[in-house]
């Protein structure tokens, strides 16, 4: 099973101070609701994807609770399937009709992993 893409989505307070954190780490923003048109910034929801050489972080400020981790498959679905043939329980499922795919469980330790094809 190829799981993709690995990046750590950070549920950040503020997401200009953490932009400015990670850029002095060396980050650059790479993707984000400011210059995506199909999944746009709102007053309540602000996210940017950032990296530095092979790492990506997602910044996310007031979409997630916790941090997660993130892979990027080509096929959410066939995991998705995959995932429940071996008794695997999802937070969230997906489907066919749904434009951008992504599914979400959580390891025995309850931290989150999302699947979230692009």
């Amino acid at each position: 099973m190829k799981l993709g893409t690995f990046s750590l989505s950070l549920s950040v307070k503020d997401i200009t101070a953490s932009l400015d954190f990670y850029t002095k780490l060396g980050f650059e923003v790479i993707d984000g609701g400011h210059i995506h048109e199909g999944f746009k910034d709102t007053d309540e929801m602000k996210w940017r994807i950032i990296k530095n050489e092979s790492v990506k972080l997602g910044l996310f400020q007031g979409m997630f609770g916790d941090n997660i981790l993130t892979f990027n498959p080509e096929d959410v679905l066939s995991i998705q399937n995959d995932f429940k043939s071996k008794g695997l329980t999802l937070i969230k499922e997906t489907s066919e009709s749904e434009a951008m795919k992504s599914i979400m469980l959580a390891d025995p330790d309850g931290n989150q992993i999302m699947m979230d094809q692009h």
